[in-house]
């Protein structure tokens, strides 16, 4: 399981004294626990401990912009290294070949049609790209296919 991964490489992070790894590492732990909580589990699924990588993933590119406009290069580095350090714990994302494949297939199955029928479409795709491939990306294949030229 990812989050048992996650709480081992920690540990070992904070044995090698490895401080951003240790300390991204720790923040995303408590992330983790948090949704535990919430969902009153005793562990989390692997797609629950995406969601909350990407959603930590999202924060931290956030940061980067901001960053990036106020010329604080040094937070821009450090948010980079922990970016980094999430996307290992990511499952191998889709080519864009593979993705229009993967779109292709989901209007065959769902008979769409138009605009109408992008959240038929969104979900069957959802199911089978799951974590792998970045959502503005997918909605954007599927908007360009249901869009008539």
């Amino acid at each position: 399981m990812l989050e048992e991964r996650i709480a081992k490489d920690y540990v070992q992070a904070m044995k090698d004294r490895d401080h951003v790894r240790s300390s991204t590492l720790n923040f995303l732990r408590a992330d983790l626990k948090n949704v535990r909580i919430d969902k009153r589990a005793d562990h989390l699924e692997d797609g629950d401990v995406v969601a909350v990588i990407k959603k930590q993933i999202k924060q931290r590119q956030d940061s980067i912009d901001l960053y990036g406009q106020g010329g604080r290069q040094d937070l821009v580095e450090k948010e980079s290294a922990e970016m980094a350090v999430l996307k290992g714990y990511l499952p191998q994302e889709i080519s864009e070949e593979e993705l229009k494949v993967f779109v292709q297939e989901a209007v065959h199955e769902t008979g769409a049609q138009s605009m109408k029928d992008m959240g038929k479409v969104m979900k069957a795709l959802f199911v089978k790209v799951q974590g792998r491939a970045d959502n503005k990306l997918v909605s954007a294949m599927v908007q360009k296919v249901l869009t008539p030229s």
